[in-house]
């Protein structure tokens, strides 16, 4: 009976601990791509931040002991660290944001935006479907959980528990992320985009040596087939350099550059 009470002392510790990484561990998880699909369902997310939770709890407790508390400090603790989570979610949603753009923008390049557009949770064309499925089984095949589950043991020695992260930097961070995520976009669909104007200059020449003929009807299935032989050569390509960068993330989320 003597270790009753070092044993519920201990077991009040272990509880707080967890729940102090899970203040951080869900919003990340909410917005994990294909963790955080709109398809998923919310049980199975609340399952994955559980189980992330236990994974991250043990690596970062020695960081985290003594900095429990209760009442006005807890709200403030809870809210901490949940903008945290959300920061570190934010800027993974915005490498698939990425993958979106970048197949919107091929697609509409190429005449393809309105074939199977609504295909799946968000009004996406086939094209870019295809990107975001892609990615995120490529994302998983080469264990992002993994590596992302170390980057959040890492914000720990970043953003120490109940400290937030300063608003100026925080608004250049943001900033160069969602600049990032458009220039990565756009570098991704490029070589669609070039095709397209130059597809468009043939035409309009075409149109002016022979205004009879109906250059339209001719060009529009060279555009298509031309814009799907694009997507099978460059997709593994495109797939390739946009986990390079995100892998680059993963490793330095809030570095220089």
């Amino acid at each position: 009976m003597s270790e009753l009470p070092a044993f519920m002392a201990l077991s009040q510790e272990i509880l707080w601990l967890h729940a102090v990484v899970f203040l951080r561990v869900g919003p990340v998880m909410s917005l994990f791509p294909g963790f955080g699909e709109q398809s998923v369902s919310v049980r199975i997310k609340l399952a994955l931040a559980l189980v992330f939770t236990v994974i991250v709890a043990p690596a970062v407790g020695p960081k985290i002991n003594g900095v429990f508390g209760n009442g006005a400090g807890f709200i403030w603790l809870a809210v901490s660290e949940t903008v945290i989570g959300l920061i570190i979610g934010i800027g993974l949603r915005l490498f698939l944001m990425a993958l979106q753009t970048a197949g919107s923008m091929a697609a509409q390049a190429t005449s393809l935006s309105q074939i199977l557009g609504s295909a799946g949770m968000e009004p996406l064309p086939a094209m870019g479907h295809l990107l975001v499925v892609g990615g995120m089984a490529l994302a998983m095949i080469l264990d992002l959980h993994v590596h992302v589950a170390a980057m959040v043991i890492a914000t720990y020695g970043l953003f120490p528990v109940g400290e937030l992260p300063e608003a100026s930097a925080l608004s250049q961070w943001g900033v160069r992320q969602v600049s990032g995520a458009f220039a990565l976009a756009f570098r991704l669909a490029a070589p669609f985009v070039i095709v397209s104007v130059l597809y468009n200059l043939t035409l309009g020449i075409i149109n002016r040596a022979m205004p009879q003929l109906m250059v339209v009807f001719v060009g529009a299935p060279v555009i298509t087939a031309g814009g799907l032989f694009l997507l099978f050569l460059l997709a593994p390509m495109m797939l390739g350099l946009w986990m390079a960068a995100l892998e680059g993330y993963v490793a330095t989320p809030f570095g220089a550059g």
